[in-house]
């Protein structure tokens, strides 16, 4: 059995809270084999009886006919026959009709313990923050993360690394037993999954924009970017007319799907958003690699979105960070710019500024690195992540160096350090 054991405590935590338990993700994450696998296996091991736990996929040809709200509901409360409570855990929860007033009926029932799992926020976070006023409680469930995926693989860390970086940590890439076994399992799942689930919720045409949209972000993972500069790069190398708007309205699908996260820039010294332009990470990996059909693979840049996605993981909310600087030009004037730290996290009141480095061989590199850090006169931790597997290091300015490895297997490192 793969480990959750992170979220598995989020829902044991949310247990008989009076609220519906919605479990959200990407498509084939995992959230499935949590609620019917993981979570079933929890409730029976503190004796719960196994006819008061309700199990039913929606994706199931047999419980079709229960897309209809009024036959889900008489369908459920007829397996409710005596006291005690009784655990509802329902699988893609959005292919049922008008489901916020079902869930509103079920919530007032006290030996209803709901639990959801949907794949789409536009469908059930937007929609539970605006209509269950408070009576829907979210966990949003990730791909594996690297310890995960490693604490099931196993072995050596840099072979594991590559494979992950690669393939990425959609979980039954696990299952997969040789490389061209995981290739058509990545590239069929974001084929008939993910295209065709958008295309159809979404009503999409035309459905050649949106893979070049996925293309243009998949090659650009850590640059800025913005829907004018893509409008641009439709019309420049693309050779198609594409409207800021239409890029706009995909961008907030692939959002809502999952697939993509946007970090916005934050100027650290005014304290203000930036909105011109923001970066684009992809939440799995592998399919990102799919997607450009595992041609392009820069090390650097996947590395970036790994930390980001790590971060995400653990709860950090994620910003780009903008400090103002001073250069010197080809004439020796001094000249206004701004330089970039990867990532502010942040916490609760908790907030760490982290650059990632693929190498940092000389000391220029290094310089080169740990510059945007310097400009920033605040007492948060500041960490440079380098892929060399050095021991954690701190220099005369109290800048913190820590390896790659020793990042993604200590899930609290940033704490500790």
């Amino acid at each position: 059995m793969i480990n959750r054991d992170k979220y598995l405590n989020e829902l044991i935590k949310r247990m008989n809270n009076g609220l519906i338990k919605v479990i959200t993700g990407l498509r084939r994450c995992g959230k499935s084999y949590l609620l019917n696998e993981i979570f079933y296996k929890y409730l029976i091991s503190i004796n719960v009886k196994k006819d008061h736990i309700i199990m039913i996929s929606l994706e199931d040809l047999e419980n079709r006919k229960y897309k209809d709200l009024y036959l889900l509901n008489e369908y459920v409360k007829s397996l409710i026959r005596e006291d005690g409570m009784y655990y509802i855990m329902i699988d893609e929860i959005q292919e049922v009709n008008e489901f916020v007033p079902l869930l509103n009926t079920w919530i007032k029932n006290k030996q209803m313990d709901v639990y959801v799992t949907g794949s789409n926020s536009r469908f059930l976070s937007k929609d539970i923050i605006t209509e269950f006023r408070g009576r829907g409680d979210i966990v949003h469930l990730f791909p594996l993360s690297f310890k995960e995926f490693y604490d099931y693989r196993q072995g050596n860390f840099d072979e594991v690394l590559d494979e992950f970086l690669y393939f990425g940590g959609m979980p039954f890439i696990l299952k997969r037993e040789d490389k061209l076994m995981k290739i058509n399992y990545l590239k069929d799942l974001y084929q008939e999954i993910y295209l065709k689930d958008i295309k159809e919720r979404y009503k999409i045409r035309n459905d050649s924009l949106l893979v070049e949209l996925l293309c243009i972000l998949a090659s650009s993972v850590g640059s800025l970017t913005n829907p004018t500069k893509l409008e641009h790069t439709f019309n420049s190398v693309k050779k198609v007319s594409v409207s800021r708007n239409t890029i706009n309205s995909y961008l907030e699908i692939l959002e809502d799907s999952y697939l993509i996260k946007k970090s916005l820039r934050y100027d650290i010294k005014g304290k203000k958003y930036i909105n011109s332009l923001n970066k684009i990470y992809f939440t799995d990996l592998g399919l990102r690699n799919a997607l450009l059909n595992f041609r392009e693979f820069e090390i650097p840049h996947l590395m970036e979105n790994l930390i980001f996605n790590e971060l995400s993981i653990r709860g950090y909310a994620l910003d780009i960070g903008i400090v103002e600087s001073y250069i010197k030009n080809e004439k020796n004037n001094n000249v206004r710019t701004q330089i970039e730290i990867d990532f502010i996290a942040s916490r609760g009141d908790t907030k760490y500024y982290i650059q990632s480095a693929f190498n940092v061989f000389d000391e220029a590199k290094l310089i080169q690195e740990i510059r945007p850090f310097t400009k920033v006169n605040d007492s948060f931790k500041k960490i440079l992540i380098v892929r060399e597997n050095i021991s954690l290091r701190v220099d005369e300015n109290g800048i913190i160096m820590i390896s790659l490895k020793d990042f993604l297997l200590d899930e609290n490192i940033l704490e500790k350090c």
